[in-house]
């Protein structure tokens, strides 16, 4: 495999087409277009498909330049420290489930950072991308969320994997909502409580292996009628300060940030799953100064909030 090419289609990939790329690279459209036909034919893979919109990157692609990123970098950080006695980057990645205590953890971690060159990757997502992100696109740490019912059907998935797994906590969901909700007269609230108002809730399955449909069913209770699926927090809190018809299950929130949003939270009893947030990493993997830093924020914000 010739690195002169994958870093011509990792620049094709950035730029999204061959005209472009051969702006930055300052090599002719011909020549990339063959450094990638050649790659392609190298690796028995189709990297991109070409469109009358540019270069799109087919699943393959994207796989492989998740690859082909970690080798290019530890190719340059070789370089650099043999070549110039450059020290390496501060470096830390971790994918998450959206959640106060881990996001509050994660700002007092980033206090730590020293004035060195530092690349940080915080991504809010999924259980199942958060596995996929540690296996095929070098992230070292993961948090993944998952019902106790289905603590044994995770724990054989994590295992076959080769992943190593530690729980960070367990707990049961609370319900947030505007402080001018008529629910938040009321101090413990029930299913049917619910049922007038319009639930935000994130649109990603909790199971790998289950579709979105039937995560619902089994995660959610079926008498809500109205549902507004996001995919980030950020519009979860807007919509909860702006809306007192919203409402929302979430892990426990600290209380400086309910202010911050004129949102309150109440217990609802009737709920009695039993979430697990679960910390994972490959096996063989020895944990960095800055891992070591992070797991000891999220304890103490475990500690504070959960």
């Amino acid at each position: 495999m010739n690195l002169l090419h994958v870093k011509h289609a990792l620049t094709v990939a950035k730029t999204g087409s061959l005209s472009k790329a051969s702006e930055e690279l300052l090599i002719a459209v011909p020549n990339i277009s063959r450094s990638i036909k050649e790659l392609e034919a190298d690796l028995n893979i189709t990297i991109f498909e070409r469109t009358t919109k540019g270069m799109q990157l087919t699943l393959e692609g994207e796989e492989f330049l998740g690859f082909a990123k970690g080798i290019l970098e530890q190719i340059d950080q070789v370089e650099n420290y043999y070549k110039h006695g450059a020290p390496q980057k501060q470096k830390f990645s971790i994918s998450v489930p959206r959640a106060c205590y881990i996001s509050e953890a994660f700002s007092q971690f980033s206090k730590s950072l020293t004035k060195d060159a530092a690349e940080i990757f915080y991504k809010e997502t999924n259980s199942q991308r958060t596995i996929h992100n540690i296996l095929k696109h070098d992230y070292k740490l993961g948090i993944i969320r998952y019902a106790e019912n289905y603590d044994k059907y995770f724990k054989t998935m994590l295992e076959e994997k080769g992943l190593c797994y530690e729980l960070v906590t367990e707990f049961s969901y609370s319900l947030i909502m505007s402080a001018d909700s008529p629910l938040a007269q009321k101090e413990d609230i029930t299913f049917d409580d619910l049922t007038e108002y319009i639930e935000i809730a994130h649109a990603d399955p909790y199971v790998p292996s289950m579709p979105l449909s039937k995560v619902v069913k089994e995660e959610l209770p079926d008498n809500i009628d109205r549902r507004i699926f996001i995919f980030e927090r950020a519009s979860q809190f807007d919509l909860l300060s702006n809306n007192p018809e919203t409402f929302m299950w979430v892990s426990p929130a600290p209380k400086k940030l309910l202010e911050r949003y004129n949102l309150v939270q109440r217990k609802c009893n009737e709920n009695k799953k039993v979430y697990k947030d679960v910390l994972i990493y490959k096996n063989g993997y020895k944990l960095s100064k800055l891992d070591k830093e992070f797991i000891t924020q999220l304890c103490e914000s475990k500690r504070k909030y959960l």
